[in-house]
């Protein structure tokens, strides 16, 4: 059912010095940032050969990161995103077999303009999984 893996989240409690890091230290690509009030983030994505990593920072005190970042100051690893061709099919595939879809299970518009759902982490080995249409 998953395909490829899309990116690797990490939530930072600086974006600019988080992507000079990644852009002067590791050399790497790193995209403009983009804020997502739906979302409640502000996102930059470095980019690799074979897959991204989506460097968040909260936009504002309501953001969903803003929590995970007072757990951890330093920042961290926030989840991990795979592409599928149909996010209803597997939406429903994944809730069929007892997996939990965070939200009111409904698609949403993710950074790259594409449906997305967020799947429960207590279903996935302590992950938080995203899913996007490819």
């Amino acid at each position: 059912m998953i395909g490829r893996l899309n990116h690797v989240a990490i939530v930072v409690p600086e974006l600019a010095k988080a992507a000079a890091l990644y852009r002067d230290g590791l050399g790497a690509r790193v995209s403009a940032p983009m804020a997502l009030p739906a979302h409640g983030v502000t996102v930059v994505f470095v980019e690799l050969s074979n897959t991204k990593i989506e460097l968040l920072e909260p936009l504002g005190a309501q953001s969903p990161v803003a929590t995970f970042l007072e757990r951890n100051p330093a920042g961290g690893m926030h989840h991990v995103c795979y592409e599928v061709p149909d996010i209803l099919a597997a939406r429903d595939r994944l809730k069929a077999a007892g997996a939990r879809v965070l939200g009111d299970g409904e698609p949403k518009i993710g950074a790259h303009d594409k449906p997305v759902l967020f799947l429960h982490p207590k279903d996935f080995c302590g992950t938080l999984i995203e899913l996007e249409q490819a």
